[in-house]
């Protein structure tokens, strides 16, 4: 099991190149950089390339709603590039709310638009004349579309790799299935090892019947909070104002793909409850009917015999890359921790 690590963009450049610095130092294999509607993980990612030597660096996630497939492969070119290799291309669909409501792009066909978004990706990788006709991308445009100059063209640059790996964000079971049969990693939210069989298992299973031989087994990037300690447990209870604002308001009443998966774990009226309070302003009581169950299994917060214990929850669900976020007072001497524990 390799050790990953999400890092968001600081106001301070010196301070954020220190901060990735360590946690490679540390033994983090692994650092992630997202977007939702922040500042965009492009800039990040190419920032963090020039700042580590070691670690891979991934989106988590880039939304394929606001580029186009090929501005999406030419990015991975170019961070590959400046990393020497180390890049890894994250890819969601991230949520009606925000790509309609912030991008103005229509929310529509999210799994087949995924897998012609990889088709094409893979394509331009291996320097092939594009030319790929879908449901939902036409390159070059069909006659009678645009100016009708339009040619099949391929990429200028020779990439470093013409297989860039593809992590895909997927909670829905159709997605789930895709993302186990044509991406190199899938990137689930809210993985909690005692549930995650039920809920994606089959999904899973399906999707790996039908995965080419050529590629690597799925890597699987999942984890949450880390502190190690005798009296850290109450921090568990941070986790739950972030917990409610997916459950309860990251998406509308009927469109919110991370209250389906708390339903699916079986806490239906859990679900339900936090969406009403959340969605009705009452954020700390959404964050206070959070289930302690769940709180405490996506946690790696407690003293040594607990963080060990979650760690091998992890691995035993199939878990190949452990996600952990500092949030105690050893700060990233946990990592260091755990990293030791991996490598004994």
């Amino acid at each position: 099991m390799k050790l990953g690590s999400m890092v968001g963009m600081r106001d301070d450049p010196q301070a954020f190149a220190a901060h990735a610095r360590r946690l490679e130092e540390a033994g983090v294999d692994h650092l992630w950089a997202g977007e939702a509607y922040t500042a965009d993980a492009v800039s990040t990612l190419g920032f963090l390339a020039a700042v580590t030597q070691r670690a891979r660096i991934g989106s988590s996630i880039l939304p394929i709603y606001t580029r186009t497939p090929t501005v999406l492969a030419m990015t991975a070119v170019g961070i590959d590039k400046l990393s020497g290799g180390r890049f890894m291309l994250g890819l969601g669909t991230s949520g009606p709310q925000v790509i309609e409501g912030f991008h103005g792009v229509p929310y529509d066909r999210p799994v087949g638009r995924t897998r012609e978004v990889i088709e094409i990706c893979r394509a331009v990788w291996r320097r092939e004349r594009l030319v790929h006709h879908g449901a939902s991308y036409h390159v070059p445009l069909p006659e009678g579309q645009g100016t009708g100059l339009g040619k099949p063209l391929k990429i200028m640059d020779h990439p470093v790799r013409e297989r860039i790996p593809v992590y895909i964000a997927s909670l829905g079971a159709k997605n789930v299935e895709m993302t186990a049969e044509v991406a190199e990693g899938w990137l689930p939210l809210h993985f909690w090892p005692e549930g995650a069989d039920d809920v994606w298992g089959a999904a899973l299973r399906a999707g790996t019947a039908k995965r080419a031989p050529e590629l690597p087994p799925l890597d699987i990037v999942a984890g949450g909070p880390l502190a190690i300690g005798d009296d850290v447990e109450h921090l568990r209870d941070n986790a739950r104002p972030m917990l409610a604002l997916y459950f309860g308001g990251m998406g509308a009443r009927g469109k919110n793909f991370y209250n389906d998966v708390l339903c699916r774990y079986g806490f239906e009226k859990e679900a339900d409850g936090i969406q009403d309070a959340y969605l009705g302003g009452r954020k700390k009581e959404a964050a206070a009917m959070v289930p302690k169950q769940l709180v405490d299994g996506l946690c790696l917060v407690g003293d040594e015999a607990f963080v060990k214990d979650r760690i091998a929850a992890y691995e035993e669900a199939g878990v190949t890359v452990l996600n952990v976020q500092p949030v105690g007072p050893n700060g990233t001497k946990d990592i260091e921790t755990v990293a030791s524990w991996l490598s004994s």
